[in-house]
């Protein structure tokens, strides 16, 4: 059952989605998984030019919903019920989905394994990595720029906490470095998509 509170975030975040591809009778669900500045998001936008899916990013929704995030256990509770609600009514309506969010913790893979299995949807999960020092080199990077287009407070403290946090994925997955050509997983991916 959802809560009006839930109902209305699932609202605020389909008004900052703009256009959505055209529905499929068959969507499939992309699930992307990384530690911060490993490159999930440049990833899901290098698939997304091959794939005509809708992103979902979690660092954007998050600031649709919270301006002025503070990261507390409260906000991405709120945030991912949300998120979880979003995903299960685009897959309804036929709206090919990738998720963009960090996803480190099977507990909370297994709930967007239960949407899929439930709407029988194709489900595809990605673990996206990239050596220790590059990810350093991207966090840093990243501080110095401004906000282009890029959503995510992470720096390397941030990394380094969440890195304790990481969780092997029990299910089937593709794994990308992204410091490594990312064409091949790409490919793969698409191949699956199309199978």
């Amino acid at each position: 059952m959802e809560s009006a509170r839930a109902a209305y975030d699932v609202e605020q975040l389909i008004e900052s989605l703009g256009q959505f591809p055209e529905p499929e009778a068959e969507p499939s669900f992309i699930v992307v998984s990384g530690l911060p500045g490993t490159g999930k998001s440049f990833f899901c936008s290098r698939l997304a030019e091959r794939l005509p899916f809708k992103i979902l990013e979690s660092d954007a929704l998050r600031r649709t919903l919270f301006p002025s995030p503070s990261y507390s256990a409260e906000e991405s509770a709120q945030l991912f019920q949300a998120i979880h609600l979003l995903i299960e009514r685009l897959l309804k309506k036929g709206t090919p989905l990738i998720l963009d969010a960090t996803n480190l913790s099977e507990r909370y893979r297994e709930r967007l394994y239960s949407i899929a299995e439930r709407l029988n949807v194709r489900l595809i999960l990605v673990r996206v990595e990239a050596p220790p020092q590059v990810v350093y080199e991207r966090l840093k990077a990243r501080k110095q720029k401004e906000k282009s287009g890029n959503y995510s407070d992470a720096d390397w403290q941030v990394y380094q906490r969440m890195k304790t946090l990481v969780q092997k994925i029990q299910r089937n997955h593709y794994v990308v470095d992204t410091s490594r050509d990312i064409t091949p997983v790409i490919n793969k991916i698409m191949r699956a998509v199309r199978r």
